[in-house]
């Protein structure tokens, strides 16, 4: 045996030694590749405009095409790795994600830079679901796998918020494809390493894979995420661009969740979720997530319109949000143990809402310390609210059922974020609109345009110009305020009924047999030899340890 072949022997032998730390560190910086993905391209989309000239419709699946795609094929792959081993799906995503980011970075027209999204998506939804599950095999022992879990998820927020701040410094400085340019020297680094080093892992194989439940779960998703992105677009649920999607979504899923009950051998166990702590973690998952993206949504334009900070100065703002999650996640662990999931999730969800009602105070004017400080408790209380949920669902899921189970929680985040901005962004819509029918010294037809958005009532009383165009721009400033505060108590609304809702999570940390208090974590056992590596490594349900 090579002493390479020793050594990554050893390292997937990596569940019960140091080294599973090492497998999260592989693990992180795979989810933090895709999370950046999924913002990094949103302030680069004016120089693609500029550059590729897209159509509306175009540059609409330029930015959508990656969420949508990544959503809907998160079942498929989870429950896939399940069956053909979660390593395997994660080292193809890594192949997938590194030759799209080419594509992306080098496109010379709209299609292909859809395609190439898209195609990003693909390889999302391999990385996503195999990251998590791979984490539930790596560290059966429950206090560990909440610390692992803890990291994990600040890792996420990390990305998704530092994703726009490293998007406008690309942009300004080399050219909009640089973006995905980044990926692929990561990707040519984390390939070989996570192929070296991971531990292979996967459930039970018992039965043939159900390839059309797989399809009809992705098409179900699909439709769903798209119905739900374009009434977070503005269109109308009667709209059979919007509606059309929406039923055949959700009649695929059902259909999906009848066959998956009937199946001998389901590609998802529909017993978990009349678990009373699996299901109410998903269901905490998509109102925190329904939160958070929704208030982001409307915070920047808050920042960047009514303040009139730039980009960069926006993104600075948002910092302190991203350092109390991370802080949520590193502390969460010790949190989890001593008060429980039940106090953990609804404490964090009353902490959020305090928040967001704090920044109900927010007005015309400046006040940054009032801003920082509502921005660190929402971003601790909600990463507090997540890790407890994701923490709950994860150990609540057989082992065998872990990439089925972080496919659901995954999909809960996607559906979660793109009710937000649908359900949110109405509310901000009604309560904006309705005051431009009073300035009769604007023409109707501009009172129309600028009644979309506040940035669009910017442009149309620039272009009037005078009194009215004055009168515009500050109608639309007050409006938009108390918009803001109108959507701000919804939402604090939604997040105290998920501080009710956590009320169905235990209210100790139970081990996995036992009901009772988890001990104390022992030592580490020393890990196996190399030339003893377990059977488990070659993949009969349980993780490499």
């Amino acid at each position: 045996m090579s002493v390479t072949t020793t050594a990554g022997a050893r390292l997937r032998a990596a569940g019960g030694g140091a080294n599973r730390w090492v497998v999260l560190v592989v693990l992180c910086v795979s989810l933090l590749l895709v999370a950046l993905d999924a913002t990094v391209l949103h302030v680069a989309v004016p120089a693609v405009t500029e550059d590729l000239r897209p159509s509306g419709v175009e540059l609409l699946w330029i930015v959508d095409a990656y969420p949508l795609i990544c959503a809907s094929l998160l079942i498929l792959f989870g429950t896939l790795g399940d069956r053909v081993g979660r390593r395997r799906v994660l080292l193809l995503g890594y192949g997938i994600f590194g030759i799209a980011s080419a594509v992306a970075a080098l496109a010379t027209t709209p299609e292909v830079l859809i395609a190439a999204r898209a195609l990003l998506g693909f390889g999302g939804a391999m990385i996503m679901p195999a990251t998590l599950s791979i984490l539930r095999a790596v560290f059966p022992d429950r206090r560990e796998r909440a610390t692992a879990i803890g990291i994990w998820t600040a890792v996420a927020a990390v990305g998704a918020a530092t994703g726009p701040v490293l998007g406008g410094f690309l942009v300004e400085n080399f050219w909009w494809g640089s973006v995905f340019l980044i990926n692929i020297p990561l990707m040519a680094l984390i390939l070989p390493v996570g192929r070296w080093l991971l531990p292979e892992s996967r459930g039970s194989a018992d039965g043939p894979w159900d390839v059309l439940g797989a399809l009809m779960a992705a098409a179900g998703v699909l439709g769903v995420v798209l119905g739900v992105k374009r009434l977070g677009a503005g269109d109308s649920l009667l709209d059979i661009r919007t509606a059309g999607p929406l039923l055949l979504g959700a009649t695929l899923l059902a259909l999906f969740v009848r066959r998956q009950r009937r199946r001998e051998h389901p590609l998802i166990d529909m017993r978990m979720f009349a678990r009373a702590a699996f299901s109410t973690s998903v269901g905490c998952i998509i109102l925190a997530m329904l939160a958070l993206v929704g208030l982001e949504l409307i915070a920047v334009q808050y920042l960047q319109l009514v303040l009139d900070l730039s980009p960069l100065e926006t993104g600075l703002r948002l910092l302190p949000l991203t350092f109390a999650a991370m802080a949520a996640g590193a502390t969460g662990s010790h949190t989890l143990n001593r008060i429980g999931p039940r106090r953990m999730v609804g404490w964090g969800f009353a902490l959020t809402a305090a928040s967001v009602l704090l920044l109900v105070l927010m007005g015309q004017h400046d006040r940054p310390w009032l801003l920082t400080s509502a921005f660190v408790l929402l971003g601790f209380g909600l990463q507090t609210t997540l890790f407890g949920a994701y923490e709950s669902m994860l150990s609540e899921a057989p082992a065998d059922q872990a990439g089925g189970a972080a496919a659901i929680g995954e999909t809960s985040y996607q559906l979660g974020a793109g009710m937000g901005i649908a359900m949110l962004g109405s509310v901000m819509n009604a309560a904006y609109a309705p005051a431009f029918s009073s300035l009769a010294s604007v023409p109707a037809r501009d009172r129309a345009a600028a009644s979309h958005s506040l940035g669009e009532a910017y442009q149309v009383a620039d272009r009037l110009g005078g009194s009215a165009g004055e009168a515009l721009r500050t109608t639309a400033r007050h409006s938009f305020v108390s918009g803001l505060h109108v959507t701000l108590l919804v939402s604090a609304g939604l997040l105290l009924l998920g501080a009710l809702a956590a009320l169905r999570l235990p209210k100790v940390m139970e081990c996995a047999a036992a009901v009772e208090k988890c001990p104390r974590p022992r030592r580490p056992e020393v890990s196996l030899p190399a030339s003893r590596e377990p059977a488990e490594a070659t993949g009969s349900g349980r993780a490499a340890h």
